[in-house]
């Protein structure tokens, strides 16, 4: 078992907070709904850790599915385990002494047995007074589905009527409550005064479902494994735990997704549907059976075309098997299982003559719909067997479905056809140019990836053919991979295309947006020869690519030229590709703005990539316009929920890796504002080792910048220089001055920290010289900044050093806020008031107070903790208090902080380093937390949402 909490609990946050939110107040009563294995149990348990309610405090009783159940068994049940709480108690008025013979165990406690009266009423009044008497309680009843009528009668009561301290918890299957009537036998509502509600659970996110297989069974569970069990899983979690303990128990697996893909679906999902379908009549299972060969939401009149009954019959059997939670509709007159994995096991239980007639007959009609679905009529025709007449049909579906609009569909054909070792080559290399088309555009296609590297090494494909398929793959992996080694797939893809000059000035188009090993300087060369070849071969699709790269070029090195040519790029062509230039010239301008600082600007660029990649089925395009904004997010300040929303994009596309790497400039950035220096070393190395591999400098760049300032702030100067000498150097190989904002600052003040002031010099001459008339604003803003370090390290006051310094980081500044970066703009106030407290204290206050303010409002903890230590170093006066505020039993402002620091994860020796505390003064704050919410350290983040 890896991590904490509640063994396969994991995610449901809201739900989370709203139980414990209504455990926390009393009375309260919620309703907990879900089908078996959506991990009701695992939420009541983590919901009374979370709320701190002590485990005597808890009394549980269980409903079983039997013949003839004990009246008020559930609540009798629990109230067995009362006796220590009853020790504590006051004597019992007489009305408990009801239940002294039906729970001996109490009988030291419980009065003598009243005389009179119905049992019945004096058994219910027995059960309230119990419970009135115990005071602070809560009464948990499970599965509910089952519970005897009396029970019902009972739990309606008490939910009406709940006494002063008590919450009942009540969970249970809607789709098994007989009748359909509502688990407490009439409907409910919480009366005023009361908390709760009802919480429903469905299944799991495929990211909530890669967390509990990291918890389960590694913290490096792989997407394959995770995507096998969301779904075999059906998102369930008890499935999930329980394929995941097979898969243990089988031995140690080198490709575990492939072995639990070859296991029998769990066992108790296998037991739960055969026993529903024992429970059905011959026509109910016969059309079962029938959904589950259709494998899709289907009409009533189908269903029974396929089943070979009446309208009638069809209807009477539908009702039964939706009563029985067989099926279920899932969208009006369209009915299903309802759930994937339930679907499955039902099929595998169908015998083999059967299954097939079934699949027979809905090929035949669905061949008789128009048009007809020819994917759903392959996929019947390869379940009989049939492999010549599957892949005829296969490859019919494929062109439709990309037509239709579906490349992921039509991607997933291919490559099944691709494998097949008796293609027909004509049909072979049909189906792999194909596949290339679709991957040319795709977001997150790995496994086209790799078939199309397995199509290039075919010797029977002809050579333009392989060129053509072969400069797919090299922009795959050189672009969606970020990985420079697809140049290499590249520059071969050009000789391969020669007899197709058009094609070939594709690829060397290509080979010209490389920047590293040298290759920026052939870029001109390139374009040269693609212009040529163009003159010889014209084409418009490739003349588009060729000037959407010419206005890349432009960007990067700042050109205040390009801006009217943007407005030039056709938007509302009918060919596709066109449009596809046009956004991803769009595109690749608004990134860069963020390099160079034009952030409004790229706001609106990258807003109208993205909408112009989804009008052009670019997915690849519209995933990096989205990351784009997400990172413009991030530098314009908006933190809220910014992690949460990459961490989205990153399962939505878990391949690309432009994905990955901004995510870990933005956790990296997010750490070192919050003091968390060793999580973000780890994600500014992770960043960096994207960069070694990227073709563009940028991201090596920024990189080295991050982990650079984390060197100065922990190492010093040394440690820093042998971070950012690297940089520097690829930053002048590739001539990126205009993108410089982010490092050339800190390699300033590296050079100044390790004495080398020449140094410091040189570099920041270099690139005022290298800017001049480049319209770059962030690379002007550091370059201030630059300027301002190293006059501050020149020693002295005056002009030239200390006074010259402060206005330099005041331009950086304003720069910065100009561009709409306030976290920038932040640090730069901070720089200007230390400048100034040698010798205008008065305004060193108030630049260091406007710095520790803008830092607070971002979140940056550890930023405003160090502004009020500076404060504190330099003898700089504050606003007076009023006098230390109470808080009682709320969190403090610095508690607060210390709390998120926690839940992130932070160890105190982090907290104290984050906040400038002593250790002893953080363990006295964590305490404090830990006590105030009531949960252990592990808990701490629920309990935060919770609040």
């Amino acid at each position: 078992m890896r991590g904490g909490g509640v063994p396969g609990f994991v995610g449901r946050r809201r739900e989370l907070a709203r139980l414990a939110a209504a455990l926390r107040a009393v009375p309260s009563v919620v309703l907990v709904e879900g089908e078996a294995g959506t991990g009701k149990s695992a939420l009541v348990r983590q919901a009374l850790a979370v709320a701190g309610t002590a485990p005597e405090r808890v009394l549980s009783g269980y409903c079983h599915p039997i013949a003839e159940p004990m009246p008020y068994g559930p609540m009798l049940d629990a109230l067995r385990s009362s006796g220590p709480l009853l020790a504590e108690v006051a004597p019992l008025p007489a009305s408990a002494g009801a239940l002294r013979s039906w729970l001996p165990e109490l009988g030291a406690w419980l009065p003598h047995a009243p005389e009179g009266g119905d049992e019945r009423h004096r058994l219910v009044q027995g059960i309230r007074a119990l419970l009135d008497a115990l005071g602070r309680v809560v009464l948990v009843v499970e599965d509910a589905q089952w519970a005897d009528r009396a029970s019902r009668e009972l739990l309606l009561l008490l939910a009406r009527d709940p006494r002063p301290g008590l919450s009942l918890l009540v969970t249970y299957r809607a789709e098994e409550l007989a009748g359909g009537v509502p688990v407490l036998g009439a409907a409910y509502r919480c009366p005023p005064g009361v908390a709760g509600g009802l919480v429903q659970l469905g299944p799991l996110e495929e990211a909530e479902v890669r967390e509990l297989a990291a918890r389960e069974w590694s913290a490096e569970a792989v997407p394959e494994l995770v995507a096998v069990l969301s779904e075999r899983s059906g998102g369930l979690p008890a499935l999930v735990v329980e394929d995941l303990a097979a898969l243990r128990e089988s031995g140690p697996h080198s490709e575990p997704a492939v072995a639990l893909a070859e296991t029998e679906l769990p066992r108790g999902l296998r037991d739960v549907v055969a026993e529903r379908l024992a429970g059905l009549g011959p026509d109910a299972l016969t059309v079962a059976e029938t959904v589950a060969v259709l494998d899709a939401p289907t009409s009533e009149e189908v269903i029974g075309e396929v089943a070979q009954l009446s309208a009638e019959r069809v209807a009477t059997a539908l009702v039964e098997a939706l009563r029985a939670g067989v099926l279920a509709e899932p969208m009006a007159a369209r009915y299903a299982f309802c759930r994937e994995p339930v679907r499955q096991v039902a099929y595998r239980r169908i015998p083999g003559p059967v299954r097939s007639a079934l699949h027979r007959r809905v090929i035949a009609v669905l061949r008789a719909a128009e048009p007809q679905p020819l994917a759903r009529i392959a996929a019947h025709t390869r379940a009989l067997g049939d492999r010549a007449a599957w892949q005829g049909v296969a490859e019919e579906a494929a062109e439709q479905t990309a037509e239709q609009g579906d490349p992921a569909a039509a991607g997933l054909l291919l490559r099944e056809l691709l494998a097949e070792t008796d293609l027909a080559p004509e049909r072979r290399v049909r189906a792999a140019r194909a596949l290339s088309a679709i991957a040319a555009n795709a977001a997150d296609d790995t496994a086209s990836t790799a078939a199309l590297g397995g199509i290039v090494a075919d010797p029977r494909l002809p050579v333009p053919d392989r060129g053509e398929i072969r400069l797919t793959l090299g922009l795959r992996v050189a672009v969606q991979g970020g990985d420079r080694a697809g140049f290499a797939q590249i520059e071969r893809a050009a000789d391969e295309l020669a007899e197709r000059p058009a094609r070939a000035a594709r690829a060397l188009v290509a080979l010209a947006m490389n920047e590293r090993d040298g290759a920026g300087a052939a870029a001109r060369e390139h374009m040269a020869k693609a212009a040529a070849a163009l003159e010889v071969e014209p084409d418009e699709e490739v003349a588009a690519a060729y000037r959407a790269t010419l206005l890349t070029f432009q960007a990067r090195e700042g050109d205040p030229a390009l801006w009217p040519e943007l407005d030039r790029l056709p938007r509302d062509s009918t060919n596709p590709e066109l449009v596809r230039q046009t956004t991803r010239a769009l595109y690749n301008v608004g990134d860069i703005a963020l390099d160079t600082g034009h952030d409004q600007r790229a706001g609106r660029l990258l807003a109208e990539s993205r909408a112009l990649a989804r009008q052009a089925a670019s997915s690849y395009l519209e995933c990096y316009s989205r990351i784009a904004l997400l990172r413009l997010d991030g530098l314009a300040g908006r933190w809220q929920g910014l992690e949460e929303r990459f961490a989205a994009l990153g399962t939505e596309f878990p391949d690309v890796a432009m994905a990955g790497v901004e995510r870990a400039m933005l956790l990296g950035r997010l750490a070192a504002a919050r003091g968390r220096l060793a999580v973000a070393r780890a994600e500014f190395t992770s960043a960096a080792e994207y960069g070694e591999r990227e073709s563009q400098v940028t991201a090596a760049l920024r990189a080295a910048a991050g982990l650079g300032a984390l060197e100065l702030a922990e190492h010093g100067g040394a440690a820093a220089a042998a971070v950012v000498a690297s940089a520097v150097a690829i930053l002048r190989q590739a001539g990126a001055w205009a993108r410089s904002g982010e490092l050339l600052p800190v390699a300033v003040e590296t050079a100044r920290a390790i004495g080398d002031i020449d140094a410091a010099r040189h570099l920041t001459e270099e690139a005022a010289e290298a800017l001049g008339g480049v319209d770059a604003p962030a690379a002007h803003a550091g370059l201030e900044l630059a300027r301002g370090h190293l006059l501050d390290g020149l020693g002295g006051t005056g002009t030239e050093t200390g006074g010259g310094a402060a206005e330099a980081y005041r331009r950086a500044r304003d720069a910065w806020r100009a561009i709409g970066r306030p976290y920038e703009a932040a640090r730069a106030e901070e720089r200007l008031a230390r400048v100034l407290a040698e010798h205008d204290s008065q305004a060193a206050a108030e630049w260091l107070t406007a710095a520790e303010a803008a830092f607070t409002t971002l979140g940056a903890a550890s930023d405003a903790a160090r502004c009020q230590h500076v404060r504190r170093d330099l003898g700089l006066g504050r606003t007076a208090s009023p006098g230390r505020r109470g808080y009682g039993e709320a969190l403090s402002p610095r508690e607060r902080q210390v709390a998120e620091l926690v839940a992130q994860g932070a160890g105190n020796q982090d907290i104290a380093q984050a906040l400038f505390l002593s250790p002893r003064t953080v363990e006295h704050h964590v305490a404090s937390v830990l006590r105030k919410l009531g949960v252990g350290r592990k808990e701490v983040a629920e309990a935060l949402a919770a609040r």
